[in-house]
This record gives C-alpha cells, structure tokens and sequence, in this order.
C-alpha cells in the first residue's frame, strides 16, 4: 500500500504542475475560433452522419466536432471510423489551408463518446461472427496511424463520458483537456461487460499513469472525474465548460508552434524511482502482477474470464517489444472474450438496465401523465435507515424532499445518515462540498412539533407528486399514516407504501379518496448501494400513479421492475424457498461455514449463513413466516421452519445489528459495522447439537444445486403466474436485488445457457436424491419438453 501511494503521489504531483502550465500563459494565444471552412458553392458538401462540418481557425487548428445524427450518444463503430477517415483526408491531409493542429470534441452537451456500440457487438455475436472483431480493433489503431502521419498535434477536448474506446480516442491523442462538469467521468468500464478494452486501453493507459494506478481502473471498470484524472496523468488540464474549446485550441497552437510537444513527451517519459521499480523491474513488476492474481482470485473465484485476460494483456504490454504487438494481443483477447457465454450474459444485463430507464407509462401515443418540466416532489414518511436512504437518492437526482418523522430525534438522525453518507462520497473525491450542500438543501425535515407541522402541511396542500411511506411493516400504522396524508396533499398525489410483505391492496383499502393513486415502492436495504426498485400497483391502480412512480424511480437511478401484488413480490418471493434450504441442508450435517464457502464459490456475492445475519433473523421469520402461511405457494416453502429461526431470535442472535448472530462482528474494535466476522461458536454448537438430524457427506456440487435450484424453479413460477412480465425483469430483479450470480446474467438466461432440458434433468435427479420441493414447475417442463428459450436470439 506504501509503494501505491508514492506512486499515486508522484503521479498526483505532476498532473497538477501540468495543470499550473495550462493556465500559465493566458495571453498566449487564445483564439477566436468560430471560423467554417465551409466549401464554395461549387464543391460538393458531404453528409455527415458523425460529426459535425468541420472548423478551422485562422491560426490553422482543425475542430472536428463528433455527434452522431439521431442518437444521445457518441459511440464507436465502422461507419464512425470510417466517416473519420474521410473527413480528415478530406479537411486535413488535402486541405488548400496550412494545418497544425487538430482538436477533438462533441457537439453533445453530456458525453465525449461513451464507448463502442453495443448493438454492432451483439449483432456480430448472435450472427457467429466474433472473429470479425479482431479487424475491428486493429481497425482503430490503423486510423490513428493514418491521422499522426500528418505529424501534428493531437487534442482531445473531453465533457460528459469518456469511457472505453472514448477514452482509447483520447489516449491516442497527444493531450487531453476535460471540463469538471459533473458529467466529465473517464473510464474504461468494458470488465463490466466481460470484456477488456480492445483499442489498446491495457497498453496505452498504464504507459501513461503507471501500472499500480491503471490496474484498479481497467480490473474493476472505475469511473473518475477530472479532477482525479488530472491527478492521476489521465487528462493534462481541466476548466470549466464554457471554455472547453478555447482552452483546447490554445493548447494545439501551443504544441504546434513551439517545443512543448516534445518537452510534453520527455516529461511522461521520466518516471518516478518507484515507478521504475514497478514497471522495469523484474521481480517488483512480478511482485505487482502476483498481488493483482490473488486480488483477482478472491474477489471473481474464476467466474469472470475477463479479470484473468486483462492481467495477462497488462503484464504482456508493460515488456511488448512493440506498441503493435501488445495491440494485436489485446485484440486476440477481446475476440476470445466476445465467444464467452459470460460476455453474452452481461451484455444482456447491460441492455436490460438501458431499457428500464424508459417509463413504460409515458409513451408517443401519450399514456398516462405528460412529462413535468420540473423534477417531482417528494415527500417520505418516515426518517429511519429506509425512508433517509430514499430521501437521499431523491435529492442527489435534484428533486425537492419533504422528510418526516414523528419526533425530533429521529429526524436528526434520518439528517445525520444523510450528511454522513455524502461526507463519505466528499472525502472520496466523488462529491464536491458544493454539491453536498446542494444536496442537502433540497431535503426540508419535519416532525410533529406544533409549529413544524403546519409549514409540514402547506407543503404537502402544495407540489407533492409522490408521497413514499416508510413506516414499520403494521397494516394499522400505515393506514393511520396514508389516512393523515391523503387529507393534505392533493387528490392526483400518489400513495406509495415501501413495504416488503404487507399486500398493497390492503394498503389501498385504508384510503378513502382515489385509492387508484396507492401503489407499492418497494426499495432494498441499503438504499443508496442497492440498484433495484419494485413498483407494485394494486389491481385498482391507474396508469397515471404508475407513470409518476416510475418517474421518480428512475430519476433516483433504480432499475425498476413492474411486480404483482402477492406476498413477498418477486424477488423475495423467489429468494424465500432458497432460504428455506438451509433448515434441510444443516439437517444433513453441512456445516453453516462450509454453506458460506460453497455458495461463494458457486457466484453468488454473499454466503446464506451470511445473509441471514445481513437481513437479522427477526426480519428473516417475519418474512419466512409470511410465506409459509401464503397458501398460494403450495408445498414449495418445504423445509421452511421458522422454529429454527424463532430460536435463534429468542437467544439474541439477531445479525450484524446486535454484534451477534452466526457470526460475531466488530473484531477488537467492537464496531457493528466492522466488515471483520468470525464464526459464533455458540450458533454452530447450537446447528449441531439441535438441528443436525444426519450425517449425509452432501457433495458440494449438491450443495450449490439445491440452493440456487429453489431460487430458479420458483423464479419461473412467478413468470408463469404473471406475477413478473418477463424473462428480462426476472433476470434484472435477481440479479441487482440478491446478487443472482451475474456473470450467468440471471436465472433465465443461465436456463438458456445451460438448456432447461438439462436444468430439469438435474432437478428430477435433486428430487430423487432429496425429496419432492426439487419437483420442477410446469413452466420449466414445457420449456425442456420443447427446446424453447426464455430469450429469442434478436432480443438477447
């Protein structure tokens, strides 16, 4: 950690001497550039489909401004590089005027190019033919070959994203200026997508910051704002927005005209002594590389190839005897990953995501609501982890918050858990203080005090779009509460419950004017880490109700899934009789720690010994108990017994919250929310001595099978019964409410992956070996009797 941080500090030094050099000659050459080359009359004006018509100053600097017609974004394809090279051959190379220097930028207002298209990606995929990619990441290196032939300056001119091959364009050039817009992240995310980058991101990226600070970046698909950027070497200078391209063209003059492009390059050139080390090295760069396996081992437990091949094109380009080999191995890479199923199902899950961020209830043929110009009002009942948590992420998105709880002291803390989350982001570098303030003040906290109450009335009597109760889970409590409301605020205003178990239809019965406005928003606990939001109508909801919910959910920045009001929903209704299985599996005499270990290794992010103490057992029977009872779940809840979890409430052993469950928490600091644990003796005597029925040696891969295999079944279940409406919002709820194993994209596309012939094969076998619950539903045999797939090959 020492040697990171010398190095990081070298790094952090040097990029702000680079900034100090960039604002040090303001009169320099700031010039006027709003100057066309438009052609005469005579000459034929091409169309450009990705960039606008190019500018060049009278001091001779080319602005080539990128913006792809009819789409938000700026993404790498063929047809953009190859627009590319047409315009520079045409503006640049054969141009009658003396070019010197060329600045690249976006005439978008929120992203620089955000990466290569991903629908080029999966239609070459779905058509069989990866191979191709290999052209087209060569491709890239090829056009950049042909514009430094020119030998001039090149400038990157970034605000908004910059990720993955957007940020490989920008590295290419010789200097790059970014605004500090809170748009501005770079990046090189393509991890995320079982991939690696494929224009040269594990070469030219720790070329220019240094091997210890471009490992984390390109293994873990981190995003950082200028700022860091510039402390880190990524971007030369930074400025603000308006001034973006004049700063960029008076740093291409100053390249162009003088020396500075060569001091520029002997200066990257010379590296810290640490850096040396590190990099030249052998045994300290071995060193490095060894760390980062085991890092890499422990966190993806060889479920993402992409992690593996990314240290292996790193570790190759820090000693390539060639730019072009290194290039050319990180293609074969890339190829080699785009062939992975892993590739295909995170892609899969990236699609999902972009398509839920388009509200379902407010389309051209103008369903439900007209679009408001202003963001909506909030207001949320309730200042505990929950209601402080949605308060939160209602603010950071810029929508006023009204926050209320019935006393002072729980105001202030619902206030305090805020502060202390954004201070977090603060000291992260990931939030000015600016911008926590901002934040901050946009929420207006009430409680009961007799003065407060009527400033907290007029609120409600004025704006309020959404009211988000979150109360404790009491029928009668949220009744007397939405009761209270529903006098106040306006006859339009949604009444949303975030309630994990208590039907929304009961909810609505307590409302006695336009109950269609109640409807379920069900978030998950920690609100501000947890991706996915579950709107649930009542079958009296209106299309209006449901318009606003999604709304304000997708300006929060969740993943929104459409859930049928039964109990548990979808995803706790899924993940109910997989918890059930750990009664039958301790009765079999699996130890709880070799549980953890095994359902770790299987993917998932959390062991169930583990999150039974995450969730607290008193939670965990409430919900256990619920689903047993609901009479609509048959005989799949078996070997449910909230006995077992009622005992273990009874002696304290809550979770993580009092310190003591299947672990013990806080190590010698004492901390609840220490992330050191280890094993309680007194629960795993307890499992032993009164639980433990049999010895059955149950073999690993059981283990794992019979765990997920309750979560898979009843998953189709639910998209059987309507209860979700697709194989898509399936998978996304699975995966960002529990952490269904991502790299199989969900329990749907596993099912296609693996053929649900062969799933249902293997549950018969669990059947026979363990008993009736492993009986696959009729959804599941249809679909193995017929070869059917949950997604069609166009849609996948």
């Amino acid at each position: 950690s020492t040697m990171l941080r010398r190095a990081s500090g070298g790094l952090c030094r040097r990029g702000a001497r680079a900034m100090v050099l960039s604002r040090s000659r303001p009169g320099a050459a700031l010039p006027r550039v709003l100057f066309s080359t438009t052609p005469p009359p005579s000459e034929k004006k091409p169309k450009w489909a990705y960039f606008r018509e190019p500018e060049i100053t009278p001091e001779g600097v080319a602005i080539i401004r990128l913006d792809a017609a009819d789409a938000k974004m700026n993404t790498l394809n063929d047809g953009l590089q190859a627009e590319a090279e047409t315009l520079w051959n045409e503006y640049v190379v054969g141009s009658s005027r003396t070019v010197k220097a060329a600045v690249f930028t976006s005439a978008k207002p929120d992203n620089f190019i955000a990466g290569a298209d991903i629908g080029m990606l999966k239609t070459r995929k779905e058509a069989g033919q990866e191979d191709s990619l290999l052209e087209a990441c060569l491709s890239g290196h090829a056009l950049f070959d042909k514009l430094k032939a020119q030998k001039i300056p090149l400038v990157a001119a970034i605000n908004g994203a910059c990720l993955g091959g957007g940020l490989e364009w920008a590295l290419k050039c010789d200097y790059r200026v970014a605004t500090t817009s809170s748009k501005t992240k770079l990046g090189l995310p393509e991890v995320k997508l079982g991939l690696l980058p494929g224009w040269g991101g594990t070469y030219e990226l720790p070329k220019l910051i240094g091997l210890t600070n471009a490992l984390p970046l390109i293994l873990q698909g981190s995003e950082v704002r200028a700022d860091k950027a510039r402390k880190l070497g990524l971007v030369d200078a930074t400025c603000d927005v308006p001034a973006l391209e004049t700063v960029a063209v008076a740093k291409a003059l100053e390249l162009a005209e003088g020396k500075s492009l060569d001091k520029l390059r002997r200066k990257r050139a010379k590296k810290s002594w640490m850096r040396w080390v590190t990099e030249d090295v052998s045994f300290a760069r071995n060193y490095v590389f060894s760390q980062a396996k085991k890092q890499v081992d422990a966190t993806t437990r060889g479920k993402y190839p992409a992690a593996d091949a990314i240290l292996e094109c790193v570790e190759f380009g820090v000693t390539a005897k060639t730019p072009a080999s290194a290039f050319e191995n990180e293609a074969r890479a890339f190829v080699k990953l785009a062939k992975t199923p892993v590739s295909t199902a995170l892609i899969g899950l990236f699609d999902g995501i972009t398509a839920t961020k388009k509200n379902p209830y407010v389309s051209a043929e103008g369903v439900a609501t007209k679009k408001k110009k202003t963001p909506p009002t909030v207001c949320v009942v309730g200042a505990g982890l929950m209601g402080a948590g949605i308060a939160q992420v209602s603010a950071e998105k810029g929508m006023p918050v009204v926050l209320k709880d019935r006393d002072l002291e729980g105001i202030l803390k619902g206030e305090a858990y805020v502060a202390g989350n954004l201070e977090k982001k603060v000291s992260r570098k990931r939030l000015t203080e600016f911008e926590k303030n901002a934040t901050l003040s946009r929420i207006a906290a009430y409680h009961d005090n007799e003065a407060l109450r009527k400033g907290y009335e007029r609120r409600l009597g004025g704006d309020v779009d959404v009211v988000i109760e979150a109360v404790f889970e009491k029928l009668e409590l949220k009744h007397k509460v939405l009761g209270e409301i529903e006098k106040l605020v306006s006859a339009e205003c949604v009444l949303a419950t975030n309630t994990s178990a208590i039907p929304i239809a009961d909810v609505a019965k307590g409302i006695a004017t336009n109950p269609s406005r109640v409807l379920g928003m069900h978030y998950f606990s920690p609100v501000p880490q947890m991706q996915l939001l579950e709107i649930i109508p009542h079958a009296g909801t209106s299309k209006d109700a449901l318009a606003k919910a999604f709304e304000v959910g997708i300006k929060q920045g969740k993943t929104c899934i459409e859930v049928k009001d039964v109990p548990g929903f979808y995803v706790n209704r899924a993940l109910s009789p997989m918890m059930a299985e750990i009664k039958p599996l301790f009765e079999d005499g699996v130890d709880p720690m070799r549980l953890d270990e095994a359902i770790l290794d299987l993917g998932m992010p959390v062991g169930p010994v583990t999150l039974l103490d995450e969730v607290g057992a008193d939670v965990a029977l409430h919900v256990q108990t619920t689903m047993v009872n609901d009479v609509t779940m048959g005989d799949r809840m078996a070997g449910a017994d909230p006995a077992m979890l009622q005992a273990v409430v009874d002696k304290g052993w809550l979770g993580r919250k009092t310190g003591k469950g299947f672990f013990l928490y806080g190590g010698k600091s004492g901390k609840k929310s220490s992330k050191k644990k280890t094993p309680n003796p007194e629960a795993l005597a307890y499992v032993k001595t009164h639980v433990k029925l049999r010895d059955l040696d149950v073999p690993t891969e059981d283990v794992q099978d019979r765990y997920l295999a309750r979560f898979v079944n009843e998953a189709a279940v639910c998209l059987q019964d309507g209860i979700i409406a697709s194989p898509r919002d399936g998978d996304l709820a699975a995966v960002f409410g529990i952490g269904f194993l991502p790299f199989a994209g969900g329990p749907f596309r596993m099912l296609d992956a693996v053929g649900t012939a062969a799933y249902v094969d293997k549950m018969l076998k669990l059947k026979d070996r363990y008993g009736d619950r492993f009986e696959p539903c009729p959804l599941l045999k249809d679909y193995a009797k017929s070869g059917k797939k949950f997604y069609a090959p166009a849609s996948s």
